[in-house]
């Protein structure tokens, strides 16, 4: 068995080619939100903002027309990518995000996970 020091330290890294390049696994949020109070949302975002700025969020998706093709849908989607999985965490434990996390919150609900991109 794997100690927790090696696994974390294998989901930082994935080698990419028999050269022995090493290659960071991009991190993602992929977040689906139903907001209660649009007139609050654009306060959400704002809070969010240093947040996303300090860890470099790219928001690959954020609304946008969909088909639910399986299961529950809610009203928004939104992918959004980090350099690698640890840095994807770090920002949603982060002090910066926890202000912006309470106001979600209270103004919308919200299934949140934060996943590793393949290698």
């Amino acid at each position: 068995m794997v100690g927790a020091a090696a696994t974390s330290l294998l989901g930082w890294f994935r080698a990419i080619t028999n050269r022995g390049r090493i290659a960071v696994t991009k991190g993602y949020w992929i977040v689906r939100v139903s907001v209660r109070d649009a007139a609050r949302y654009p306060e959400y975002l704002s809070a969010a903002k240093p947040a996303f700025e300090k860890f470099g969020a790219r928001f690959l998706v954020r609304g946008g027309s969909f088909e639910a093709t399986e299961g529950e849908a809610r009203d928004r989607n939104v992918v959004v990518e980090f350099a690698d999985y640890p840095t994807a965490l770090a920002c949603y434990r982060s002090p910066e995000y926890a202000a912006a996390k309470a106001i979600r919150h209270a103004i919308a609900d919200a299934d949140f996970i934060v996943v590793e991109g393949a290698g």
